[in-house]
């Protein structure tokens, strides 16, 4: 049983990067604005807890793993993607997921926010709302923080071949929990959704 322990312990390390960010600081810390034909997903990570553990987010549409980049705190990463639905997975101790449906030429937020788990703090992912009754809204004061005082970071060598490393652990991951994910009812599923009116 130790044993076993130490395996998860290990595993759960290296899954969320503890080593530090891999992931490289954007000289120009503006936003772009998103494509016309594409829109654009911005994950920020700003919390008072789990901040010295990282954590990796991925665009699972379609049960195609695509690696978007790690997530430490203090940092956002600006994802590029094609219009219509996704299906976005953030990795540490466990996976947890977002779906979204965006529209060309707006762009989207998230915020990855820690809650504790049983070796390491546990991540999930949260949409922004324009709703500003939502416990996250692109309205409420605090929206203007999370954009502000979060620095803008992009893939590295190192984040690559870092996801090139931990790819069989990640699949492991998603298979385990997409069903716990499946299991929710339709109204949490609509609460953890960014929807087309979200977009700026």
């Amino acid at each position: 049983m130790r044993a076993l322990y130490v395996f998860a312990l290990l595993g759960t390390l290296l899954l969320t990067g503890c080593a530090g960010n891999p992931m490289t600081p954007v000289a120009d810390q503006t936003l772009p604005a998103a494509a016309p034909d594409m829109a654009q997903v911005v994950f920020m990570r700003d919390a008072f807890t789990g901040k010295a553990i990282t954590s990796s987010l991925y665009d699972v549409t379609d049960g195609k793993t695509r690696f978007i980049g790690v997530m430490a705190n203090g940092t956002k990463i600006a994802h590029p993607v094609t219009a219509g639905k996704h299906t976005f997975m953030v990795v540490s101790e466990a996976a947890d997921f977002m779906e979204a449906d965006l529209v060309a030429g707006k762009t989207y937020y998230a915020l990855v926010t820690p809650r504790m788990g049983l070796w390491k703090a546990r991540f999930s992912l949260w949409p922004v709302s324009n709703d500003p009754d939502a416990s996250h809204s692109l309205k409420s004061k605090n929206f203007k923080d999370w954009v502000e005082d979060t620095d803008l970071v992009t893939n590295s060598p190192k984040s690559l071949a870092w996801y090139e490393r931990v790819k069989a652990s990640v699949e492991k991951k998603r298979a385990e929990y997409w069903p716990v994910w499946q299991e929710k009812s339709a109204e949490a599923v609509a609460e953890r959704t960014l929807k087309p009116g979200d977009g700026l």
